[in-house]
């Protein structure tokens, strides 16, 4: 029998509510443990508490892994993903909108709006499931991915990776996203790279419309005692948004790349797995042995790249 092989592991309703309740937990935890930050350091500049930030955001998330492994609770990615998304357009109509122009405002909630949209569709999208036989599915997670890819000969599945988390084989296969809980694919990689963007966009405009209530509140002195914990808030958020756009830009920059080489990063990785991106090199004299060199079949030219890229996928 024929079928997609794509499950994703069915839990019931009380294991995902209770993941989704330990996402939100984490989360919260993060943030109230940079808040702390700009409390602990208030003399501080908000580029110095940049490495304190960054050095607190991930023993928090170490000391939550810790934790839920000796408590034996699972967490979800992308339900941490989401709520910290949550929290910062929360922080941002709660504390910060009254500062910022109207025009901004529309950017950012629309840009937030968007951004969970997406966030929806790249989670529940197909990122190009192959179907096949499901003893080949149970044979290719004992042999791995070289020796699986290898039984595709046909056009129809060229470049079909097996993906060990999903269970199933996904044609153009990139890498498996645990923030986004799908395979990113054929079919998602351009909504990926979208999406990718959006998020750095969107933590940016909040980087920026934060900075602004920070200088508006200290310049007219509206910072009073009363008002120290939101705006702890305020700072802790603004610099967790400067950390995720600093590695999500060397990410997108990443993909872009591959984009432009036409390869994936499962195949940059694993390159030494697939014959094709191997090429032989006869030893010269001398030399006892034959080198094995990189090389990229589907490389297209950096134009040809580019339109494969944008070129609808079936």
């Amino acid at each position: 029998m024929l079928g997609l092989g794509f499950q994703r592991p069915r839990r019931s309703p009380w294991e995902l509510l209770r993941s989704a309740a330990v996402s939100c937990f984490l989360a919260l935890l993060c943030h109230f443990a940079l808040a702390m930050v700009p409390r602990l350091f208030p003399s501080l500049s908000l580029l110095s508490l940049l490495p304190i930030s960054a050095l607190v955001l991930l023993a928090t998330i170490f000391l939550g892994k810790c934790w839920r492994r000796l408590l034996g609770i699972a967490a979800s990615a992308p339900a941490f993903v989401l709520f910290n998304i949550l929290f910062l357009w929360g922080v941002y109509i709660a504390v910060i909108r009254g500062a910022i122009p109207s025009i901004l405002d529309a950017i950012l909630n629309a840009e937030c709006a968007l951004l969970l949209f997406g966030f929806y569709k790249i989670f529940s999208s197909d990122p190009g499931m192959v179907a096949h036989d499901s003893s080949c599915s149970i044979e290719s997670e004992q042999k791995g991915f070289s020796e699986f890819d290898l039984q595709y000969e046909s056009p129809l599945f060229s470049r079909v990776r097996y993906c060990n988390i999903c269970k199933t084989s996904i044609r153009g296969f990139d890498h498996h996203c645990p923030a986004f809980g799908n395979c990113i694919g054929q079919k998602n990689r351009r909504l990926f790279i979208g999406l990718l963007a959006g998020f750095v966009i969107a933590e940016a405009s909040y980087t920026m419309c934060s900075t602004h209530f920070i200088t508006r509140s200290l310049n007219t002195q509206k910072i009073r005692l009363e008002n120290i914990i939101s705006g702890n808030f305020v700072i802790g958020t603004t610099l967790f948004s400067i950390l995720q756009v600093l590695w999500q830009v060397v990410f997108l920059v990443w993909h872009i790349y591959c984009i432009c080489l036409n390869i994936r990063t499962e195949e940059w990785i694993n390159w030494r797995k697939y014959p094709e991106f191997q090429l032989i090199v006869q030893p010269q004299p001398g030399s006892p042995t034959s080198e094995t060199r990189f090389t990229n079949p589907y490389d297209k030219g950096f134009i040809g790249n580019i339109k494969d890229f944008f070129k609808p996928k079936d």
